[in-house]
């Protein structure tokens, strides 16, 4: 009897496509390598035994709560104005809407500096709007703590827009026409039904706001200055510790790389969860 197909065939084993060619997996430890390295070097070279004490000086406690206070009033104004942006961006249908998304990200890819001497020439005492808060409120916004809210909510704001708007296009909109044929408000549809539908991405959008505003450093000291007590952040605290004892900045720094840690925590089930079944 002749043999069937399958017999004549020679055997091979198949690929469980787990491993990874030499020509993917030399560059790819290059560039772990290359992210990795200089976070242990952080870690290596930090003063565990005197941090303590650096971190309990005054200038670094000040610096660290006005980063908190700062960073969480610019996340709150990013959320209050971000998302009923986020919602026009993916509701709304009117000329230039394309025009308005791309400007609306270009905080994304804009160098921090030049995003604050931008939110100087508009808001500084002879800014575009600034001069006129300075001739008939008296209200300076530059070098100041609320510039500081300002810079920061500059750079973070579009990071919580995209998440927003991203899950806005995706949700299922069937739950919100049939609150609106059962009689509900606009009002009532958007607290009631769509904003429970992206809480989840509101959230993740908050947390990576809020991280991004932590960090901010080119906007804040272009438009807000580098004062301790008033303006100076962490980031503004790292680099002037580091001019003249490098101590002092790595302990600073390491809170920071504490704070980057916990927003990928808890970020890592949305956004690091691995594609297709398990």
């Amino acid at each position: 009897m002749d043999a069937s197909p399958s017999q004549r065939l020679p055997s091979r084993r198949v690929s469980s496509g787990r491993g990874a060619p030499a020509v993917l997996a030399v560059p790819a430890a290059i560039g772990f390598c290359f992210l990795l390295i200089p976070l242990l070097a952080l870690l290596v070279r930090a003063p565990w035994r005197g941090l303590p004490g650096l971190l309990s000086d005054p200038t670094a406690l000040t610096a660290l709560r006005l980063s908190l206070l700062c960073a969480t009033a610019a996340t709150a104004v990013s959320v209050v104005l971000g998302v009923p942006l986020a919602w026009v961006l993916a509701r709304a249908r009117f000329p230039g809407l394309s025009a308005l998304r791309a400007l609306v990200t270009v905080p994304l890819v804009l160098p921090p500096v030049v995003g604050g001497l931008a939110l100087l020439l508009a808001f500084g005492r002879n800014g575009l709007i600034g001069r006129h808060l300075d001739a008939w409120f008296g209200l300076t916004l530059p070098f100041s703590t609320a510039g500081v809210v300002m810079a920061e909510t500059f750079v973070a704001m579009p990071f919580l827009v995209v998440t927003v708007e991203g899950a806005l296009r995706s949700a299922d909109r069937e739950l919100e026409e049939a609150a609106a044929t059962l009689g509900a408000s606009r009002l009532t549809v958007f607290t009631r039904i769509t904003l429970p539908l992206v809480t989840p991405s509101l959230l993740a959008g908050a947390v990576l706001c809020w991280a991004r505003a932590l960090g901010e450093f080119g906007a804040t000291i272009t438009f807000a200055g580098n004062s301790p007590g008033a303006t100076q952040t962490m980031p503004l605290a790292v680099y002037n510790a580091l001019q003249t004892d490098p101590e002092p900045a790595i302990a600073l720094s390491l809170v920071l790389l504490l704070a980057a840690a916990t927003v990928l925590a808890l970020l890592r089930d949305r956004w690091l969860r691995p594609v297709g079944p398990p």
